[in-house]
C-alpha cells in the first residue's frame, strides 16, 4: 500500500513547494496593497518562456538561469510602475481590473510571439535526472523542490523580520498611510514586495517546468489560481499560512489523481472511478468551504474596523 502512495506523496510535496513559492507573491502583494494581483501566474508563465526563447537562441543554461530569474523580477517591478502606481489613489476595483488587464496583455503577448504553438522547455542538468527514492522513480527537481522552498521561505522570513527594508513592510501592511506619514518609501516598499514575488515566481517556474516541460501561453492560469487558493487557503497576507496551504493543496491534489489506482491496488473497488478528473475541482471546492467556514483562513487574523 505504502508502495502505492508514496509516489503520488512525493509528487504532491513536490508541487505544493512549487505552489508555495507562487502563492507567497499573491500574499506579499496583498500584504501592502490590499490586492489580488491575478497578473502573477502569468508572469510565472513568462518566465517560462523566457527560458525556453533564451536556451533556444544559445546562451548556455549556467548563465540562461540567473537572466531568466532577474528577468523576471524586473518584469514584476515593470508591471507594478505601469499598471498599478498610477493608480494607488484609485478605488480597489480599479486596480484589480487593471491586473485582469495585465494578465490577458501578457498571455496574448505570448501568444502572438509563440503562436500558441507548444514550447518545449530546456532540460536542465542534474535536476531533470532520475533519481529511485524508496523504490520510487521520480525527477531529482521532486526531491530538491520542497527543501529550496523551505529555505526561500527561511530567507524570506529573516529578511521581513531583521531588515529595515522588512521593517517597512511589516509597517506598511498594518498601516499604509500612517507608514506614509512616519517618512517610510511607499513606492521603493512596494516595489520591492513585487520584486520578491515576482523573483519568487521566476524560482517556481525553474521547478514547474521541468516536471511538465510543455509551455504555453496558458500555462500559467492553473498553478496562479491554485496557488491563490492555497493563499487564501492559509490565510491572505501570512506567508507561513500560504506555504502551509500549497503544500495542504498539492499533495491532496496529488493523492486524489492517484485514487483509482490506490483504491484499485488495495482492493477496495474492482475498476476505475475517473476521480483523477476531480484532482482540479478539489481545490476549489475547499476555497468554498474554506470563504464559508473561516473566511480569513487558516492563519489570517480577524480585522476589525477602527470607527
Amino acid at each position: 500500500m505504502w508502495s502505492t502512495v508514496f509516489p503520488y506523496l512525493l509528487s504532491g510535496i513536490s508541487v505544493g513547494g512549487q505552489y508555495a513559492l507562487i502563492a507567497i507573491g499573491y500574499t506579499m502583494v496583498y500584504g501592502i496593497l490590499r490586492l489580488i494581483n491575478f497578473a502573477h501566474g502569468d508572469v510565472f508563465m513568462v518566465a517560462g518562456i523566457i527560458m525556453v526563447y533564451m536556451a533556444a537562441s544559445g546562451v548556455p543554461l549556467w548563465l540562461c538561469i540567473p537572466l531568466v530569474l532577474l528577468l523576471t523580477a524586473l518584469i514584476g517591478f515593470v508591471i507594478e510602475r505601469v499598471a498599478y502606481k498610477p493608480l494607488r489613489t484609485a478605488p480597489r476595483m480599479s486596480a484589480m481590473i487593471s491586473a485582469i488587464g495585465v494578465s490577458y496583455t501578457l498571455q496574448n503577448l505570448v501568444l502572438y510571439i509563440t503562436g500558441g504553438l507548444n514550447q518545449i522547455y530546456p532540460t536542465i542538468p542534474w535536476i531533470s535526472d532520475s533519481v529511485t527514492i524508496f523504490g520510487a522513480t521520480t525527477k531529482m527537481v521532486t526531491v530538491i523542490t520542497p527543501f529550496l522552498t523551505l529555505a526561500l521561505v527561511v530567507a524570506l522570513v529573516m529578511l521581513i523580520n531583521h531588515t529595515k527594508i522588512g521593517m517597512a513592510m511589516r509597517a506598511v501592511s498594518r498601516d499604509f498611510e500612517t507608514s506614509q506619514l512616519m517618512g517610510i518609501k511607499i513606492n521603493r516598499v512596494i516595489s520591492t514586495t513585487f520584486v520578491i514575488g515576482t523573483f519568487l515566481a521566476g524560482v517556481a517556474s525553474l521547478l514547474y517546468f521541468t516536471n511538465y516541460t510543455t509551455v504555453i501561453q496558458t500555462s500559467g492560469a492553473m498553478p496562479g489560481l491554485k496557488a491563490f487558493v492555497a493563499a487564501v487557503f492559509g490565510g491572505i497576507g501570512s506567508i507561513p499560512g500560504a506555504v502551509v496551504g500549497a503544500f495542504i493543496i498539492g499533495i491532496a491534489e496529488n493523492i486524489i489523481k492517484g485514487l483509482d489506482i490506490i483504491l484499485f491496488k488495495a482492493g477496495i473497488v474492482s475498476g476505475p472511478l475517473g476521480l483523477a478528473t476531480f484532482s482540479d475541482a478539489f481545490t476549489f471546492a475547499l476555497l468554498i468551504i474554506i470563504l464559508a467556514v473561516k473566511p480569513t483562513g487558516l492563519f489570517g487574523e480577524k480585522i476589525t474596523d477602527k470607527v
